[in-house]
């Protein structure tokens, strides 16, 4: 059993990243004052990415039937954890939100688990949607149940960035799935206002959005953390100072081995390589769109596996936009490349993912699976999906 072409070309992206990843967060946690918790990073990190591999080799190797099968149990248990994480003296609170369980030095954050389930339960509910015995008028709210209890915990927590970075994945896989373009304006127009009143009624929140705004009009009255960003970009210029040689990182710009990891590597390694960084984020999507794309893939691997990339893509996005000025901020790690061990390990499982969804497997399934697994979407009426025709299936181990 070998990869195929893409999938070698997209794991071979993913490992640069993560090999990047390795130098920058013990680059970036360098201070002022070094201290044996600098080491401590680099360690913690190279153990999440052992329990990572193994997440994502096992999720390779794992197939998609299985997912298929494994997608409401796997649901029910992330929607369990995050309403155990609202309870006090059960979920830590941090800075006012309570998002993580902590436990002998191990920390875990559902709501990172949330986007690999939210897409696995949706496409299972489209994949059954023929089947579900109720009116044909329900069927669509009914696939947006997922969202409707997994979102709103998250958004208790509160984590308003991912609750939106959660709708965002699930819009993509709708739109994947062909549904027609007015659905998506509907959903705009009752999200985008939500999301804005939702953001004025937390001060701290809306602060982003206004400091952001200021950020372009009067770079001087912007938020510390942007305008720390930014000149630890300028500071790079076109080659940057050299690896682990970068200053802003020692006392001035917060975060630096997480939320702001792209400024640093910015600084350290100029222009050429963010650049860099953007063509291998560029090589590992469309190697991955590639692999997904073939003929033989059918309609719940298709859907999870297209969104679970252009999740990752899409968070590389977010976090390059924010450390520019171009998106408001919102703390979220660079998936492979920031310190953190759920983003990490989250990471490697939605590329592990990817490739059982893209074919690895050649265990032969019954038919009735193979109806479930392969058979294409019933909402292929999107003027869009005409311009992304999809092949015929032929079977689920191909």
């Amino acid at each position: 059993m070998a990869l195929r072409p893409e999938a070698r070309v997209m794991i071979c992206a993913a490992a640069i990243l993560v090999a990047g990843g390795m130098l920058f967060v013990q680059s970036a946690s360098i201070t002022s004052r070094p201290t044996d918790r600098e080491e401590a990073y680099l360690w913690r990190h190279a153990a999440q990415f052992c329990i990572g591999l193994v997440g994502g080799v096992a999720a390779a190797l794992l197939p998609p039937k299985w997912w298929f099968r494994l997608s409401p149990f796997a649901f029910a248990a992330v929607a369990v954890l995050l309403l155990l994480v609202l309870v006090p003296g059960i979920g830590t609170e941090v800075n006012a939100a309570r998002r993580w369980f902590r436990f002998a030095g191990v920390s875990l954050q559902p709501s990172e688990l949330a986007k690999l389930v939210l897409p696995l339960m949706t496409a299972f509910l489209i994949a059954q949607r023929s089947r579900m015995k109720v009116p044909q008028l329900l069927r669509g709210p009914l696939l947006m149940v997922p969202a409707g209890v997994l979102i709103p915990l998250v958004f208790l927590e509160p984590d308003l960035g991912t609750s939106l970075f959660l709708a965002i994945g699930l819009a993509v896989l709708i739109f994947a799935a062909g549904a027609p373009l007015w659905r998506f304006a509907l959903f705009g127009s009752a999200v985008i206002p939500a999301a804005i009143a939702l953001a004025m009624l937390r001060p701290y929140q809306w602060e982003r959005i206004t400091g952001f705004l200021k950020a372009w009009a009067d770079p001087q009255s912007a938020p510390y953390q942007l305008r720390q960003s930014l000149i630890t970009l300028g500071s790079g210029g076109w080659t940057g100072t050299g690896l682990g040689r970068g200053w802003q990182k020692l006392s001035f710009l917060p975060e630096p081995n997480t939320d702001f990891v792209f400024a640093v590597l910015g600084e350290e390694l100029g222009l050429v390589g963010t650049l860099g960084l953007i063509a291998t984020w560029m090589v590992l999507f469309v190697s991955g769109l590639k692999l997904l794309s073939r003929p033989g893939i059918g309609r719940f691997r298709r859907l999870v596996g297209v969104t679970l990339l252009c999740q990752l893509a899409l968070q590389a996005t977010i976090n390059a936009g924010v450390a520019t000025a171009l998106l408001p901020s919102k703390g979220i790690p660079h998936p492979f490349l920031s310190y953190g061990g759920s983003n990490l390990v989250v990471s490697l499982t939605a590329l592990g993912m990817i490739v059982s969804m893209a074919g690895l497997e050649r265990v032969k399934t019954t038919r009735s699976e193979d109806a479930e697994l392969s058979a294409e979407p019933e909402m292929l009426t999107g003027p869009h999906w005409q311009r992304v025709a999809i092949p015929a299936h032929s079977g689920v181990g191909r």
